[in-house]
């Protein structure tokens, strides 16, 4: 494990960066692993105190050992798996751009498909999922593991748009909740799951729906947009006092006030693709970016890693 040094890696936009106690952690970034073509899909495992993530082209998973500093393989083929979570019972969800579909591995280790068609049609490549406190779901599906062979498979999209989708905790019905995206990507719900935050990385924009108690959403509307020339949002996560941090690409990872103002930078040398909250204390923020996965210990803590129904 090597550290990236860098004058300062915190820019602050606004002094609720400051106030909020968001510049007050390692003044540097800790290089964990640098041997991937594009790495995804960070996920920390607290039960094992390892981190799993995503090297999409090379189509497998690596784990990263938090005791040791190991770095292993978890997965190949992996079917160009992108984006993991957890569900609540603790199993991993994996979406496989080059499958099609959306998976579960179950504790024996076999994998179970959830989804990979919606009204008979194969899914485009199934890019991010969140997982809400009823066991729903819910999951961004673009096109980009089909566009080329270079992140999955190349192939026309059956469906004809880029949509987000619901997969039902009882049925397993696939719903379509949103559409109108360019590329939806990251995903995740308020901390009172009232709201349903979706990136698309095409647009630029960060967008908000309202969550109906039926499980279908509003209409939605622009949380925060790029204006600075370089960055696309691809995953974003709450912190547990509501601030959004996003993966903005070559913008590093952005932080937004619950207004939506965008008050600070994390600055990475490296394109980032994603993010997730993680270690014991749910304060140490793991970053994918290109070829390379970092880790910084903050003052923030992640949201609450589960919620109850």
């Amino acid at each position: 494990m090597s550290s990236v040094a860098r004058p300062s890696i915190y820019e602050i936009l606004d002094d609720r960066f400051r106030t909020g106690r968001c510049a007050n952690g390692d003044e540097r970034l800790e290089k964990l692993y640098e041997d991937c073509r594009w790495a995804e899909g960070p996920l920390y495992l607290p039960a094992w105190r390892q981190l799993i993530w995503s090297d999409i082209p090379n189509d497998r998973m690596l784990r990263w050992d938090e005791a040791t500093g190991a770095v292993s393989l978890f997965r190949s083929p992996a079917g160009h798996s992108n984006g993991n979570t957890l569900d609540r019972q603790g199993r991993l969800i994996s979406c496989e751009q080059g499958n099609r579909r959306v998976s579960r591995t179950e504790p024996d280790g076999t994998l179970t498909v959830l989804a990979e068609r919606f009204e008979g049609k194969r899914l485009n490549s199934p890019n991010d999922a969140t997982v809400k406190s009823d066991d729903s779901i819910w999951f961004s599906d673009p096109d980009f593991g089909i566009t080329s062979d270079y992140e999955g498979h190349r192939a026309d999209s059956e469906i004809g748009a880029c949509n987000v989708y619901r997969i039902d905790p009882v049925t397993g019905e696939v719903r379509l909740v949103a559409d109108g995206f360019g590329g939806p990507n990251g995903l995740v719900f308020s901390l009172d799951e009232r709201q349903l935050y979706v990136s698309d990385t095409r647009a630029g924009q960060i967008r908000v729906f309202d969550v109906r108690e039926n499980g279908t959403l509003s209409d939605g509307k622009v949380f925060a947009e790029a204006t600075d020339g370089v960055s696309r949002f691809d995953n974003i996560r709450f912190d547990d006092e509501g601030r959004l941090w996003a993966a903005a690409m070559d913008g590093g990872v952005h932080c937004y006030d619950p207004d939506g103002t965008l008050i600070g930078r994390l600055a990475v040398p490296e394109a980032v693709s994603n993010i997730a909250f993680g270690g014991p204390k749910n304060n140490r923020l793991f970053i994918t970016a290109t070829t390379t996965l970092y880790s910084l210990v903050m003052s923030v803590t992640g949201a609450p890693r589960t919620r109850r129904a």
